[in-house]
């Protein structure tokens, strides 16, 4: 089993994509965290669009923002099954270990692994923002006050359970352009227009799995607090995301003809 986890990482490693893939999640993570240090206690229209750095939910909020890429890591997922099947490397895969559970478990083993090192990667480069950035502006610079560790922890523990979605997702639609789209269009359409249109029913969905592990209960830090599980029930709910999507990937891997 070492060895096909080897083997897998290799894999991921092998291309450029993942360093794609990488870059785009820093990207919108630092996106996120611009916008409020931007916007942090400025007044518009005599209210201030997001609290000043000296409330802990904007502080929570500068580093909730390292969550923002997590549709990055749920990409290369997809692209780690979709892509064996859109080249066929498939066959020779399971050519070599016939029991494609073995196969399945090691990529799903690395693929989790991947995902928490893509997010402590993410972590860090926002804390590294972040830190100054409050400091500049007046806030608190420890990283042991308004649940700062649960937040960061919360992160890298996403990234390596979409990744486990991702490749569920691809598992069970195995074409890369076709899963890929279904991704994007869940994660930055439906989930925002559920959460807006019925709150109640948005905290149960990954997005809100995350918002509940990253401490975040509003909309850009805006007025209006969102329904929002409790940081254990958020944990509870986005590993069940993940181990559901996990079985997906081997039953349907698996039991079809992959030819």
């Amino acid at each position: 089993m070492i060895n096909l986890v080897r083997a897998e990482l290799l894999k991921i490693r092998s291309t450029r994509m993942w360093l794609g893939m990488l870059a785009l999640s820093l990207g919108f993570s630092l996106m996120g965290l611009a916008l409020y240090v931007a916007l942090a206690g400025v007044e518009m229209d005599g209210e201030a669009a997001i609290p000043p750095v000296t409330d802990p939910a904007t502080v929570r909020a500068f580093y909730a923002s390292a969550s923002a890429g997590v549709l990055f890591m749920m990409i290369l997922g997809i692209m780690g099954i979709t892509g064996e099947y859109r080249h066929q490397t498939i066959s020779g895969t399971f050519l070599v270990t016939p029991v494609r559970g073995r196969v399945l478990a090691a990529k799903l083993i690395s693929y989790f692994l991947f995902g928490a090192g893509f997010g402590l990667a993410t972590v860090l480069v926002t804390v590294a923002v972040a830190l100054p950035a409050l400091a500049i502006k007046g806030g608190s610079t420890s990283l042991l006050d308004h649940d700062v560790p649960l937040i960061l922890g919360g992160t890298v523990l996403a990234m390596a359970l979409y990744a486990l979605v991702g490749l569920g997702l691809g598992a069970l639609i195995r074409n890369q352009i076709a899963a890929i789209i279904v991704a994007v269009g869940w994660v930055q359409l439906v989930e925002g227009i559920v959460t807006v249109a019925l709150p109640q029913v948005g905290q149960w969905l990954p997005a809100g799995a995350v918002r509940a592990i990253t401490f975040t209960t509003s909309v850009f830090g805006g007025p209006g607090e969102l329904d929002t599980l409790p940081a254990w029930g958020g944990v509870l709910l986005l590993l069940g995301y993940g181990l559901a999507f996990a079985a997906i990937a081997t039953v349907t891997t698996v039991r079809r003809d992959i030819t």
